[in-house]
């Protein structure tokens, strides 16, 4: 019995082990970003994006618990005004804060995730006019820690929000 505990705790230093090597090595920083072209002027989306009121009727998250409670902080569209939600396990709980508003062609907000795990992020849409029409972007940039980034081994965010991303950009441009 004393030799497979041995063994047991060898393997488990190793592990440990693997991760803080592995984590030094690893980046500590996420970007994702997804992007659609909408056939509108930037004029026309940008009150779907620059409050945080509209942003509830597109976002893909909001659908995984029609049951998520919403509170709004702060005057609607500008700097400081504050977002908080409370949801179901796919959803969870955080805080979301205005930080920047360049209209009608950026929106940038600070993310502190509550639950399921504790996280914080910032956030942004860009509005790119063409002619005829809009490029929108939205995405976010996140930074971990040595050596919390070592759970980048084990999260694969473009598999995880990519298609999250993608879809509240679909549901905005409808």
């Amino acid at each position: 019995m004393k030799k497979v505990l041995k063994i047991v705790g060898i393997i488990v230093l190793l592990i440990i082990a693997f991760l803080l090597i592995s984590a030094i090595f690893l980046p500590k920083t996420v970007h994702l970003e997804r992007s659609i072209t909408i056939n509108a002027p930037a004029e026309k989306i940008w009150p779907l994006v620059s409050t945080f009121e509209n942003h509830t009727k597109w976002s893909p998250f909001l659908k995984r618990d029609p049951n998520t409670i919403s509170t709004y902080e702060g005057k609607s569209g500008t700097v400081g005004s504050v977002y908080t939600w409370k949801g179901n396990n796919d959803v969870g709980s955080g805080r979301q804060t205005m930080t920047k508003l360049e209209e009608p062609r950026r929106v940038e907000t600070h993310l502190h995730f509550l639950e399921p795990y504790e996280a914080e992020a910032n956030a942004f849409i860009s509005l790119s006019p063409k002619a005829t029409s809009t490029d929108v972007t939205w995405g976010f940039d996140s930074k971990y820690a040595y050596p919390m980034n070592a759970m980048l081994l084990f999260m694969d965010f473009d598999e995880m929000l990519g298609k999250d991303y993608y879809d509240g950009l679909v549901m905005l441009k409808q």
